[in-house]
């Protein structure tokens, strides 16, 4: 398992009956986490003085309850700084779990000792943007909500990122890339975070199980002819690791060669040094 280890500003402490307990910075969060099936103690005293907490509903959804929460605030991986506000379905603008991925990457970009344009997909609020953006590369970022991207710009500029080279686009992705192939537009890299369901800004559905692996291929179109790596992620239940290694070694080594990991990813639960798993992510590098 691929662990996101190197956080100072935020932990899982525990894990309980559907929910986990999180510090983000200052501040003590209470969400509800599919994987958490077991119903262990809650002997942690932070599980009684959360800064705030997201009930799942039984009709679906759920709501905030906030106890002394500002609507706004900020934590700090290395020398990033995102903008944490929690919203609907408990989010908070940020998964944790994915700095294992950016540490990865972003050593790929500074050791690659050439210019490296990435494409991020499925964009969100920009943590693999900034992470990018951070060792050195140029990133186009997209995204089909301009509330995320708004997001993510004011990311960019709290980490003081805000003069590096990146593109800021409000699109569909699958659109997005096939206008790029008709353009002849490269990347050396490509690095996409697909949801299990979505709508596109002109109401274009998608469904990951139905379009992920043809997109995938679609994508091989616009690698350079050197490609530096392209990473998928996947909350998606039935994308498991192994899933991800077969199409990616399906699409990608054909044309390309390199070599191809997948793994769970996950992050420390302080309280008892166990690991809460969050999804998978799979990885193409060339040789």
């Amino acid at each position: 398992m691929w662990i996101a280890d190197n956080w100072k500003d935020y932990e899982v402490i525990d894990t309980s009956s559907g929910e986990k307990l999180e510090r983000w910075g200052d501040f003590l969060l209470i969400r509800p986490d599919p994987q958490v099936i077991w119903n262990t103690p809650k002997t942690n005293n932070n599980w009684h003085k959360p800064n705030g907490h997201y009930y799942r509903s039984n009709k679906g959804g759920g709501q905030w309850k906030f106890f002394n929460l500002p609507e706004q605030w900020t934590i700090h991986y290395n020398n990033l700084t995102f903008n944490l506000k929690p919203f609907s379905f408990k989010h908070t603008g940020l998964f944790p779990e994915q700095a294992t991925n950016w540490d990865w990457f972003s050593d790929k970009i500074r050791n690659a000792k050439r210019p490296v344009k990435v494409l991020n997909l499925f964009a969100y609020t920009g943590g693999a943007t900034l992470a990018a953006l951070e060792a050195g590369a140029h990133v186009t970022h997209v995204d089909a909500s301009k509330g995320m991207v708004t997001w993510a710009k004011e990311n960019t500029v709290s980490s003081n990122l805000a003069d590096r080279p990146v593109r800021w686009l409000v699109d569909d992705c699958v659109k997005f890339v096939e206008r790029e192939i008709r353009r002849g537009n490269k990347y050396d890299a490509i690095i996409m975070d697909p949801p299990s369901y979505g709508r596109g800004p002109k109401g274009e559905t998608w469904k990951i199980e139905e379009n992920i692996f043809p997109f995938i291929e679609l994508c091989t179109n616009i690698l350079s002819d050197n490609p530096l790596f392209f990473l998928i992620n996947s909350y998606t239940t039935g994308l498991q690791p192994a899933v991800l290694s077969y199409m990616i070694h399906t699409a990608i080594v054909p044309k390309f060669g390199g070599t191809v990991e997948a793994n769970e990813i996950g992050l420390n639960v302080s309280s008892n040094g166990l690991v809460l798993p969050c999804g998978a992510s799979g990885r193409w590098e060339s040789e």
